[in-house]
């Protein structure tokens, strides 16, 4: 196509004019020549790990624990698990996305027999479920003596009735070892709701529920390692401490590490990274955050196999406001990756994301994955408990730079001494997020919306959007304030946001 017939800028025209974050430009449309199911969202997350998906969520203690890594690499995705916890919790969590096999619930729910139908309702009412094993220590590794159902509770009108004198003794349970189809067929002659795995000794091992297996049945973006475990990353400090953290890590099965820092480039990130490519050279890491080109070259050439792109752009950072540090997101994307792609080296855009539009507009400048906090805090997957402020259904979030999560770690991102650790500066928020629902709903939403923006490019994968992005095909323009207002919603008296997670309760 001749160059005086196309509109709009090239991506290096765009930035051209200084700093711009996600809202400041649009991406002109393409030809549509396919069906947006055509289109591959397949990315290389590191040199050496490709996912499925390119979404990865953000180590936050309100975002990422095994939960959250086990449904997003079921989806296509990774996890990254936080470090706000011990050096051996943090491995536990890597474990115990390394133990999960698909259908298999292995750190499922128990009570002990002398329990209450109260403590019964309390587990429903916050999990969602009342289908519990009952062992006879009360511990998820004890002997299995029972199970009790919403069939065995449900007209009993005292709720001090122990679990032992109502829960169903009689039980089916499968040997483990047996395959997810064997448990399927048994759990289809038995008509039962729950079947419980067990070892030899008759302990429980862990759980099979039909509602998951028909939910679980089918996911064909699975991201697996070799072992056919699923993928899962973790983040550390750099710190000399963590060099403890990541061994135990490495021992555990992790697939990548984050060295987690709000300002990169620094020679204690350098002495970190170069010490676990030495140490571990089998496991990938990803190294940041950082926001200049130069900033990038030094991770590169210090052997970083991802970079972590973002300073101060989240919704819960005040980083650029506090530190008067930082860039504007779209511009650190962009001449990120500009020189990472030489180096053959994928980026992942961290924070600024809170919408559909954003997630694409970050691959489109460059980005192979976005790292997300925002987005999928207040999912089902993710640590905490929901509670109810208004009738409206919350969870909390909060900042790694907030004084609530400093108090218990998160200042380990910072280059500080002990001694410093007395006063503390805030460069993030705490706060809540609406209830977004289950993975396995929301993220399929979030899947759609983004073939769909690639669709209107008129590309049929992030490596083709990439493709566009340095051959000049790929087209944007500034935007207006008026014109940011034109492209939302505007001149309604009141809307209701029909968009999947926006839940009330």
């Amino acid at each position: 196509m001749q160059d005086d017939i196309r509109d709009g800028l090239s991506g290096r025209e765009l930035i051209a004019g200084g700093g711009i974050t996600y809202d400041d430009f649009i991406i002109l449309p393409g030809h549509i020549d396919f069906h947006h199911q055509e289109v591959e969202l397949g990315v290389q997350v590191t040199r050496r790990i490709r996912l499925n998906l390119p979404f990865v969520s953000s180590p936050m203690d309100t975002v990422t624990e095994h939960k959250m890594a086990i449904g997003l690499a079921c989806l296509g995705g990774i996890g990254v698990i936080h470090y706000n916890n011990s050096v051996d919790a943090q491995a536990e969590e890597v474990r115990k996305v390394k133990r999960f096999e698909n259908g298999f619930i292995t750190d499922p729910v128990v009570l002990g027999p002398d329990a209450q139908l109260a403590d019964l309702d309390r587990i429903k009412e916050r999990y969602g479920f009342s289908g519990i094993p009952i062992t006879e220590d009360g511990t998820q590794r004890g002997r299995l003596i029972g199970i009790v159902t919403n069939r065995d509770i449900e007209f009993e009108p005292d709720r001090t009735r122990r679990l032992r004198e109502v829960m169903t003794a009689d039980l089916v349970t499968g040997r483990a070892g047996l395959t997810l189809k064997e448990a399927n067929e048994l759990l289809r002659r038995s008509k039962k709701g729950k079947l419980p795995i067990v070892d030899e000794q008759g302990r429980l091992v862990s759980l099979v529920s039909r509602r998951d297996l028909l939910k679980r049945r089918n996911f064909p973006e699975t991201v697996k390692d070799p072992k056919q475990r699923l993928r899962v990353g973790a983040a550390v400090s750099t710190r000399d401490e963590d060099r403890e953290r990541v061994t135990a890590l490495v021992e555990a099965g992790v697939d990548l590490v984050v060295i987690d820092s709000a300002q990169g480039d620094s020679i204690y990130e350098l002495r970190m990274l170069e010490w676990i490519k030495r140490s571990a050279p089998h496991i990938d890491v990803v190294a940041g955050n950082v926001v200049t080109r130069a900033q990038s070259l030094r991770l590169l050439d210090a052997g970083a196999d991802a970079l972590r792109i973002g300073m101060g752009p989240g919704s819960i950072c005040t980083t650029q406001g506090t530190m008067a540090v930082g860039r504007a997101q779209a511009t650190a994307v962009y001449q990120t990756a500009s020189v990472a792609r030489a180096r053959g080296v994928p980026v992942i855009a961290d924070g600024g994301i809170s919408q559909i539009g954003h997630i694409a507009k970050a691959l489109a400048l460059g980005a192979s994955a976005v790292m997300m906090g925002y987005m999928f805090a207040g999912t089902e997957e993710s640590p905490g408990d929901y509670f109810y402020e208004g009738g409206v259904r919350l969870k909390r979030y909060r900042g790694m730079a907030s004084l609530e999560a400093m108090a218990v770690g998160g200042d380990k991102r910072y280059q500080t001494r002990a001694d410093d650790r007395k006063v503390k500066v805030a460069q993030g928020v705490a706060g809540s997020v609406l209830d977004k629902g289950p993975l396995n709903d929301y993220v399929p939403y979030l899947v759609q919306g983004l073939r769909q923006s690639l669709q209107d490019m008129g590309v049929k994968s992030v490596t083709a959007l990439h493709a566009g992005l340095e051959d000049g095909s790929l087209r944007f323009e500034m935007r207006s304030l008026a014109a940011q207002i034109e492209g939302g919603v505007h001149g309604l008296h009141s809307y209701k946001d029909s968009g999947i997670g926006m839940r009330s309760g």
